[in-house]
């Protein structure tokens, strides 16, 4: 009876362990299925492509960040200034007048969506 009692106890514990180990994995696998987080950097990429600007993604994100920073420290106060400082840093030969200003929004779109109120001034 005793080698009986001793191997359904030995049972129980391994079903015992087998649902916490079943348990401890499906928690695992829902903390480790957190929907993937958008990079802003290879969104703005795909925004410039449609406008058939290309170059390197972080040279792109860069100057992006860095315009909307320029504008925030007042090195820039306007479109028009941070559409300047665009046209000394994006390659000359593909960038067209039309084209640093659909970076210039797209910079916006992407990395500081607040500042589009100067847009909205320049066409006025």
């Amino acid at each position: 009876m005793a080698t009986s009692t001793n191997r359904l106890r030995h049972m129980k514990a391994r079903t015992l362990a087998g649902v916490a180990g079943s348990i401890a994995a499906a928690a695992l696998a829902v903390g480790m299925a957190v929907p993937a987080q958008a990079d802003p950097d290879t969104d703005f990429a795909n925004q410039l492509h449609t406008y058939g600007i290309y170059g390197p993604k972080d040279y792109n994100a860069w100057i992006g960040k860095i315009t909307c920073q320029r504008l925030d420290n007042n090195v820039d106060h306007s479109a028009t200034d941070s559409a300047a400082f665009l046209k000394k840093n994006l390659p000359r030969n593909s960038s067209s007048e039309q084209q640093v200003y659909q970076f210039l929004n797209a910079a916006f779109d992407t990395y500081c969506p607040e500042k589009h109120d100067l847009l909205v001034a320049l066409a006025h």
